[in-house]
This record gives structure tokens, sequence and C-alpha cells, in this order.
């Protein structure tokens, strides 16, 4: 039997920690004596400590090693909690890089352009024929499961020159889940409708609008200008805003080489 000062030094774990294991219920010493109260750990229980702090490193929480460990003889059990730990890490990861390739293009962005500027205008955008998807997403970043509908057409589609391809947020306000939107691309020749996907033609529209070179994250500003320009230039808003995507993700990998034009419809 090991004292809790010698079972904390072979550990490499606090006492404070041995004590908070026992508290929540991850690890008991072996043998506590009634008269000091000294807490006695059995030599088998290295391992037990080795298997919580390697859980630990994965990033478990202690309520779930508590659980972990009491099937840790079951492998199918063990390697379902590893795997859904993967698959959350993964997840972070890749929003991880989404945060620093935000933070890469800002600052070089930052040592290109002193100031960020927009030039608003105001045109009309013609009637066009159009193959378009109205559906429910899930955020406003699941916009391309819209945009992948429209490859259900059995007919290869052939766009117009130009294509307009277009994304309509419907809603009238943020929403932080089930976003309702429309995404429509103008189109040659004519089609039959599928279950998804719907042709019409569009009717033209007056826009308030501004181009935005490169990546997203410039679009909040960009729609701060194109409003302010519409209330000092004595518009409206008549309907709600889109974005034409010029140069779109379907078309580069590099947010650097993003066009997309801001729309607000006016009167």
């Amino acid at each position: 039997m090991l004292k809790i000062g010698n079972f904390s030094k072979l550990s490499r774990v606090s006492i404070r920690m041995l004590r908070h294991y026992d508290d929540i219920g991850l690890l008991k010493p072996a043998q506590i004596d009634d008269f000091t109260g000294y807490r006695y750990y059995r030599e088998d229980q290295l391992f037990v400590v080795a298997r919580i702090t390697a859980l630990k490193d994965m990033g478990f929480a202690l309520a779930d090693i508590v659980r972990i460990l009491e099937v840790y003889d079951d492998k199918e059990k063990i390697d379902s909690f590893l795997m859904a730990r993967q698959r959350e890490l993964e997840q972070q990861a890749k929003e991880m890089e989404y945060k620093l390739m935000l933070l890469d293009t800002a600052r070089k962005r930052l040592r290109k352009e002193p100031k960020m500027s927009f030039d608003v205008t105001v045109k009309t955008i013609p009637e066009r024929y159009a193959a378009t998807v109205h559906m429910v997403v899930p955020h406003y970043e699941d916009e391309g499961v819209a945009w992948n509908m429209m490859g259900e057409c059995k007919e290869p589609l052939i766009p117009a020159d130009p294509c307009y391809a277009i994304a309509e947020f419907l809603d009238d306000e943020f929403k932080e889940e089930n976003v309702e939107i429309i995404v429509s691309m103008a189109v040659k020749g004519k089609y039959q409708d599928t279950e998804h996907v719907k042709f019409m033609t569009l009717p033209e529209v007056k826009v308030a609008s501004c181009i935005v070179k490169g990546s997203y994250d410039q679009m909040g500003e960009a729609y701060a200008t194109v409003v302010s320009w519409i209330k000092s230039n004595g518009y409206k808003m008549n309907g709600p805003m889109f974005n034409i995507y010029h140069v779109s993700p379907g078309q580069t990998q590099n947010p650097e080489e993003y066009v997309t034009e801001a729309c607000f419809p006016v009167e």
C-alpha cells in the first residue's frame, strides 16, 4: 500500500487532485485510516491514474471519465467514446482553421489597404429565366446545401451570361438556425421542374449594391455601408437583400479571390 504522498509522486498527480478524484467518485483510496484519516492506495491503482491522465489529455471531462472507467473492459463501448471525442475535436479543428484563415486574410488586407471602402451604385438586374431552390437550411453557413440541390436536375444546366448566381435571405431577422433562403441561377434553354428545383422567370429588380473582393468577413461592413448609403441618398429598401456570387467557393478555394455583390432592393 502507498501513502497518498508517495502515490502522488509516482502518479504525477497532485494530492489536491487525488482528493478531488475521491470526492467525485473517480478514484477512491483503497483504504482510509479511521484514526488518522490517511489515504492509502494500492500499487495497481497507478494503472487507473494513468488511464485517467490519458483521457484528460484527450480532452475528456472528469464526469465523462467516470462513465468511461465504468465500462473500461468493454472495447466497443470505449471505442464509441473515443470516436465521439475524435469527431468533436475534428469539428473544433475545422472551426479553428476557419478562424485562423479569417485572421490571416484580415492581416494581409490590413497590410495592403489602410481602410476598407465600398463603392455603392444603383442598378437594375434584368428579368431572367432561372433555376431556383427555395428551402430552409440549418444555418447561414449551410447555404451550400441549397446550391447542391441544383445538381438533381437530369439535364446539365447551361448557365446564362451573366448567370446571376444569387442567394436571397427571406427572414425578417438574423436567425441562429432554420434560415429561409432562395438560391437562383440564370440559365439558357428550358427545363422541367424537379422535386426541389423550380424553373421560372424572375422579374427585374432595382438595387443599391456594392462589390466585395475577398473573404466573407468583410460582408458585415459592406452591408452597413449600403444601408447607410440608401438612407443618405433618399432611397427606401423594399425587399429582402441578396448576394450575387461572381466568384464563389465553387470556383476557387482562395478566399482572396472571392467576388461578391451585396444587393438591397430599393425604390
